[in-house]
């Protein structure tokens, strides 16, 4: 967020886990999406920490025990999605490593979005979590009278859903609808975009009517220093208003 702040011309992509992001992270998660940057930010959710050796991540289920777990998780799991969008994403939308050609469609989407974008990677983790594999995702466990297996994962673009605002007033049904098909698991696991709206005003536009120059010379643009590395800002006027006597 400060690359972008201080260089609003750069495209900005922000890559982290779903135990950093969501767990230790949370609060900056949250306030990141009342921001509103024009960026983009993408989660690994795997449902483990695979780094401290598979403890349950803020995004496994509650009751379900993977290897490393000598019992069941005990707590509820975020919902990332609904998370972004009550946070001020603007943008939310949840794809899976395995197939390729969507997620690289998601991730064009999310990086053409005005404003704050956010993905959900579902992605399996085979040395931890032995239950969200490749295989279950693929419902391998789940076959029908042929004997084929019924995928979970199912895309909304090709449900009719659409995500899309139009206008302030339907922002409130867009999210709810969004809200809605956030909490579908377990047989049925939605991909695609959940909501996007463009209406929102980015950081960088309120920043502008703040500081009408700040696009043509942001920070990143600024001369702060001098040839020697000493500050080229002049306090003199700052410090006489500090002055009691």
């Amino acid at each position: 967020m400060g690359i972008k702040v201080a260089n609003p011309s750069l495209e900005v992509l922000a890559i982290g886990g779903d135990g950093d992001g969501l767990g230790i992270g949370a609060g900056h998660f949250v306030n990141a999406g009342r921001r509103n940057l024009d960026m983009t930010y993408i989660i690994h959710n795997n449902g483990v920490y695979g780094l401290t050796k598979g403890q349950a991540s803020p995004t496994l289920r509650l009751g379900i025990q993977t290897k490393s777990l000598p019992k069941p998780n005990i707590n509820e799991a975020v919902n990332s999605i609904g998370l972004a969008i009550i946070s001020g994403f603007t943008f939310a939308a949840r794809s899976y490593a395995y197939d390729i050609r969507h997620l690289k469609d998601t991730i064009k989407k999310a990086i053409q979005h005005k404003g704050l974008a956010f993905i959900d990677c579902l992605q399996p983790c085979p040395t931890y979590n032995n239950i969200n594999t490749k295989a279950w995702y693929a419902g391998e466990d789940n076959k029908d009278a042929s004997g084929k297996p019924q995928s979970r994962l199912y895309k909304l673009g090709e449900t009719g859903f659409d995500p899309n605002v139009r206008d302030c007033s339907e922002d409130f049904q867009k999210k709810m609808a969004a809200m809605d098909k956030a909490r579908e698991w377990g047989d049925k696991i939605p991909i695609g975009v959940f909501y996007k709206n463009e209406l929102e005003p980015t950081f960088q536009q309120r920043i502008s009517h703040r500081i009408p120059f700040y696009m043509d010379r942001p920070p990143a643009k600024q001369k702060l220093v001098d040839e020697n590395g000493f500050s080229t800002v002049d306090l003199t006027e700052f410090i006489e208003d500090l002055r009691t006597s």
